[in-house]
């Protein structure tokens, strides 16, 4: 409950572009996974029901599902039946006949939040999804207060940190990213931001990336959870499929002081920040 210490399970695995009944077996599977390994708080990847590589719109709406809809309805169930806190992405079917690319919280009492990702990559803008306009969802659960955003969202310190003002303690972030170049012996930069994001806001960060190939494109397969400090819990494992654990206590995330005299809350001016969020 909130204030004990909880575990935390981000399921790195690889679905299928259009595949609706295997992703959905497969998630189900990590869930009950993690959820056997003792996880109660389980991330999984951005759009985990529908796969990534869509080459045009029909074949997005094809897969994509209501919030209501029987990936979400599943998920539901298994955070009701194993009294768990799941945060997953999916193709969603708006009812404005828009698609969206967004994620969910659902815990033991049902469906919590829809957050649909405001901050859209490379081929998803166009005529593919629609950007969201709110703000990342922060929810009261049983282990504390839980933020939503997806993969790119995390380029923007300002929309990471809008969560943690709201009192997000842990940022739970379905993603999949791309596996880039990088020199030898570096630790992907996407994972050092999330490191740099939990930091500046002392909160927890739990990151379920993907992995596998996927229409040509390689995915990093790069999750990772974070503590209120900007270190890793768990062991970096880049590409496999893998479940990450880590046991937190999110009260920890509610003591903002980083010395005897400096919050990193409290010490804000933000009125000499205008720059940023005016331009």
């Amino acid at each position: 409950m909130a204030g004990s210490p909880v575990r935390v399970g981000c399921c790195q695995i690889s679905v299928t572009v259009g595949e609706t009944l295997g992703n959905r077996a497969r998630v189900r599977a990590a869930i009950e996974a993690a959820a056997n390994a003792g996880a109660r708080i389980i991330v999984l990847p951005e759009l985990a029901n529908s796969g990534y590589m869509f080459a045009n719109l029909a074949e997005l709406r094809a897969v994509a599902e209501s919030a209501t809809g029987p990936s979400v309805r599943e998920w539901e169930l298994l955070a009701q039946e194993r009294d768990l806190v799941i945060v997953a992405g999916f193709a969603e079917a708006g009812d404005d006949g828009l698609i969206y690319n967004s994620a969910v919280l659902v815990d033991q009492t049902g469906l919590r939040a829809v957050y649909r990702k405001v901050h859209l990559w490379d081929h998803e803008k166009g005529n593919l999804f629609t950007a969201g306009s709110a703000a990342p969802p922060v929810v009261d659960t049983a282990w504390g207060r839980i933020g939503v955003a997806i993969c790119y969202d995390l380029e923007f310190p300002e929309w990471v940190r809008s969560a943690a003002l709201d009192g997000a303690e842990l940022l739970c972030c379905p993603v999949n990213w791309p596996l880039y170049p990088r020199p030898a012996g570096e630790r992907p930069s996407e994972i050092v931001k999330v490191q740099a994001n939990a930091a500046v806001n002392r909160m927890f960060i739990a990151v379920a990336d993907r992995t596998g190939l996927e229409r040509g494109q390689h995915w990093l397969g790069g999750s990772v959870i974070v503590d209120a400090d900007g270190f890793p819990l768990t062991r970096i494992t880049l590409g496999d499929e893998t479940m990450l654990l880590a046991d937190i206590n999110l009260a920890k995330a509610r003591a903002k002081g980083i010395s005897a005299r400096n919050d990193v809350h409290a010490d804000r001016r933000p009125s000499l920040y205008t720059r940023v969020t005016d331009s």
